[in-house]
Order: C-alpha cells, then structure tokens, then sequence
C-alpha cells in the first residue's frame, strides 16, 4: 500500500547564517592575496600583467617599443624585436652638396642589407652619376649592365675593373629637371668573408630630352670588407646642382 511520508523543514537562525558566512570569509582570506597590487601590477599605460611563479600574485610586463612584438623568453611573456622582415630603418638622408661627391659614412653594420636612393639628380654640366664603397679609389669594382642606347634600342656592356660604378649611362643635362632616379642596393653588405656584389636600377632623360632611358646593372666590390661608407660621385668631376639621396638599412 502506498505509504506517506511527512518531512519537517527547519530554518536556521540568521545569527547562525551570519556565523558561518564569516568563517567562510576568514578561510578565502588566508589562502588568497586580495590586495589591489597583487591582481593588478600595472603602472603605465600599455602594461599588461601575467601570472608569476608566486602563488596568486601577478607580474607586471611594461610596454614595448614602437615595432616590437609579443613573445616568450624563458618561459615568461616578452617584447622582442623581430629577427627578420622587420622592414627598412633610414640610416642618413640630405640633399646633393654644390660638390662632385657626398660620402655617407659609418654605417651601421646591424642590418642585413642596405638601400640607397638617389632622387631628382641634376648636374652643373653633362655628367654621370656614380657610387663608390669604403673610399676604395682602385680598380676593385666591375660590371655588366643593359643601357637604353637609343629610344627603341638597348646595348650590354661590361667593364672587369672600374674605379667606380656607373649608376647612369647618359650623361646629364643641366638646363631642366631630368627627374632621374636611381636604386642602389647592396645584400649581406656587412659580411667579411666575400666579396660584395650591388644591383644598380636607373631611369632619366636622354641628352636631347627626348625620351626615358634606362639601365640594370649588376656589379660586385673586389673587398670582403663590411661597407662602412658609401661615396655618390658625379663621373668626370662636375659638380651636383640638385638633387637628395636617402639610405636605408634592411632587415
């Protein structure tokens, strides 16, 4: 037979409630660090805090530079510069001295490669434009390169010891705004145990301002010395009447 069963429910006083919600308090207290600086370490703004090998505290990471990146070292959160494709660093700049020459010197040697640009060139009188590296002023330098000979017309040439490398094969002319340009890069420039090898690109005006020409040339350095210095240098000694240049170090 079904049978009935009647249970009697009891509510506890509130001082005991009361009571036991202290001592629930009072044990979280003992093993908890519940001070503001322990959950929250951060003093500046960017900081970020991680948990630390002390039990229930946090550690403060302040912020990094402008480019660094997030990673771990040591087993801890940190700020690291990348190793590699981190882009290009400006290493000097300036516009084209009234002179035939500027040298850019001490070089960096923390990149990887360098590259330099040379902008708007403009000669006192017909000239060419013209780099050499360290101040080596000896036949340590050779080429080949394809020149725009003639406006539907393009010509090798080579040469096996240079004292420089020839960064335009038409020579300039002095009464307008040419709008030369040339890209000038060198890899693995501070390495010392091989020669350097340098990728010239170029585009100006021929003589007559008639059309565009053009140059590639592929040259090398007879030096497995590091490159401290570049010297941009007109050929036949004429002096720059404008133009700017700006080198860049690349990781």
């Amino acid at each position: 037979m079904p049978t009935t069963t009647n249970y009697g429910w009891t509510t506890p006083a509130d001082t005991d409630l009361v009571k036991d919600g202290a001592s629930a308090i009072r044990t979280l207290g003992s093993s908890v660090d519940t001070t503001v600086k322990a959950l929250n370490p951060e003093t500046t703004l960017g900081d970020i805090s991680y948990r630390s090998s002390t039990a229930n505290t946090n550690t403060r990471l302040a912020i990094g530079t402008t480019g660094q990146v997030l990673t771990v070292s040591g087993g801890v959160p940190a700020w690291a510069t990348p190793a590699g494709g981190s882009g290009m660093t400006q290493l000097a700049s300036g516009n084209l001295p009234a002179a035939n020459n500027v040298v850019l010197s001490t070089i960096s040697g923390d990149y990887i490669n360098l590259l330099l640009f040379v902008r708007d060139y403009v000669f006192a009188s017909e000239d060419y434009l013209a780099i050499r590296l360290n101040g080596d002023t000896g036949t340590s330098y050779g080429y080949i390169g394809v020149v725009q000979s003639a406006e539907d017309t393009a010509a090798v040439s080579c040469d096996g010891r240079r004292t420089n490398i020839i960064a335009t094969f038409d020579d300039g002319k002095e009464d307008v705004d040419r709008n030369a340009f040339s890209e000038i890069y060198i890899p693995d420039y501070a390495n010392t145990t091989h020669n350097k090898t340098i990728d010239v690109r170029s585009v100006s005006r021929d003589d007559t301002d008639t059309y565009n020409t053009q140059v590639l040339v592929n040259a090398n350095f007879n030096s497995s010395s590091a490159i401290t210095s570049i010297t941009i240098l007109t050929l036949s000694g004429n002096n720059f009447s404008s133009g700017s240049y700006v080198l860049y170090g690349v990781k």
